[in-house]
């Protein structure tokens, strides 16, 4: 029973611990560390960014850019210094190079070569033929009445 006590005593500290108290001098400062951690991505998730990653490595990044913020490095200074570091891997939005042409022209070319084979699927269907109610002879019951057996 002692160690479910000492253990519910203990447990909000643990809490604690893991969540980030950040202070900044001013709320320009701030603002400016929540859009990078935004903009930034954890490089061990891969699909997070770093103001939503868990992982060790991300929370290092994190302490790293807010300490380039206090120290008054602008946004474009902090994201050089990590692209130089890490690659342009590690920008959710990758600047336009010739070795990142491929990521953002596919995209659009996929969107247009589908579209190209959707209007040539749809152009060559044959339109469908209803038979107008004003010809009789084209009803296939007045044919089998017309029958004699």
């Amino acid at each position: 029973m002692k160690p479910v006590v000492t253990l519910l005593v203990l447990l909000p500290g643990l809490l604690w611990a893991a969540i980030d108290v950040l202070q900044f001098d001013n709320p320009e400062q701030e603002a400016r560390f929540q859009q990078l951690t935004q903009e930034l991505r954890c490089l061990v998730c891969q699909n997070q960014n770093l103001a939503d990653s868990d992982a060790d490595l991300a929370r290092d990044l994190r302490m790293e850019v807010y300490e380039m913020v206090k120290s008054g490095q602008s946004a474009d200074e902090i994201k050089a210094f990590l692209v130089a570091r890490y690659g342009d891997f590690v920008l959710y939005r990758p600047p336009l190079q010739r070795n990142t042409l491929l990521l953002w022209g596919l995209p659009p070319l996929l969107l247009v070569i589908g579209l190209f084979f959707l209007w040539r699927f749809v152009s060559r269907q044959q339109p469908i033929h209803t038979p107008s109610p004003s010809t009789p002879a084209d009803d296939p019951l007045d044919l089998l009445q017309d029958e004699e057996p």
